[in-house]
């Protein structure tokens, strides 16, 4: 089979080469699919750049999540069968004509969902619903910051806060995002690069700021969204953008941006801080994965969850695949099509 694989770090036009490799075979509780297209995510730039701590050492089959049809199952997997098309998250290896999945992380999805929206809720829309509802209750009322919030996480959560009729605060980095998201109904969207996000938003609460923020920026954003946390308030992280950079300088100043923090702050504000790191949970909790992705589809189902398609790109342009994610310009979830 062939598979597009990662074979030095760095700029994405020289970072891949389609290699054949041997298709790989299952054990006990896994599945084997024939993939039509994979998605991308940004810990897919970190890792072509050689800074996701994660990543499997070079030459190395990147991708976390594939749509595509089952070719093969474990004889102990009962809810998936051969032939089925399902969307499904894997542990690297999705950029590849075939892939090897846990089959608690495959769902079966119709075909009239395309890749970009199968792939997004097997990784945004879980991402977004284990954060938004097992990391954090919400309430009805409860003022919520969405960071980056025309990605494919960002508007995943947009719809879960809207549907707990949460008022949404979202930033983006361009009016056309700023238009976007005012027409999805989002109650306030701020332009980073036009304003101070934490200035407006004690401004516009009366000082009395925000309960729940969602943070996939991180460095400098964290710290200002921790001054601007109500009592009782949280911050949900799931990634650091902003430290993207192969700069090690940059990276020293994202990671200083950050702040340091005591346990006796959380304390004596009432405030708390989540990470949440959706490998993890794969890799040690795959029933927390299966519940999430089983809620995930049946809010799909119920039009709660409206995937947004950013674009979907040929095999042949990876490298502008990649581009196109990195230079924070998408909208929605951009996929890869074989």
């Amino acid at each position: 089979m062939k598979a597009l694989t990662l074979i030095k770090p760095g700029a994405a036009n020289t970072a891949f080469e389609v290699r054949e490799v041997t298709i790989p075979k299952i054990q006990s509780g896994q599945a084997l699919i024939k993939v039509e297209g994979f998605g991308l995510n940004f810990a897919d730039v970190m890792a072509r750049k050689g800074l996701y701590r994660d990543a499997p050492p070079l030459p190395s089959v990147l991708g976390y999540d594939v749509c595509g049809t089952v070719a093969e199952v474990s004889a102990d997997v009962t809810h998936i069968k051969v032939g089925d098309r399902v969307a499904a998250m894997t542990r690297f290896g999705g950029y590849a004509e075939y892939a090897i999945t846990d089959a608690r992380a495959c769902m079966k999805v119709d075909a009239n969902i395309n890749i970009a929206e199968a792939t997004a809720l097997a990784t945004q829309y879980c991402t977004a619903y284990f954060s938004a509802a097992e990391m954090v209750n919400l309430h009805e009322g409860d003022k919520v910051l969405i960071h980056a919030a025309a990605g494919g996480v960002g508007t995943a959560l947009i719809q879960y806060c809207q549907y707990k009729k949460c008022e949404i605060f979202a930033t983006v980095g361009s009016d056309t995002k700023v238009e976007m998201l005012r027409n999805l109904g989002v109650n306030h969207v701020i332009n980073y690069n036009k304003e101070q996000f934490d200035e407006v938003i004690m401004k516009q609460t009366l000082d009395k700021g925000v309960d729940v923020i969602f943070d996939s920026v991180g460095a400098s954003y964290f710290k200002r969204g921790f001054k601007i946390l109500a009592s009782g308030g949280r911050i949900v992280g799931f990634g650091a953008a902003d430290m993207s950079s192969a700069n090690v300088l940059s990276q020293l100043k994202g990671a200083i941006g950050f702040g340091i923090y005591h346990p006796a702050q959380f304390l004596m504000t009432s405030k708390s801080v989540i990470g949440v790191n959706m490998l993890r949970i794969a890799d040690d909790k795959p029933e927390v994965l299966k519940r999430c992705f089983t809620a995930v589809f049946d809010l799909y189902q119920k039009g709660i969850f409206r995937p947004v398609t950013g674009k979907i790109f040929p095999v042949s342009e990876i490298s502008n695949a990649h581009e196109y994610l990195e230079s924070r310009q998408s909208v929605g979830k951009v996929a890869v099509s074989w």
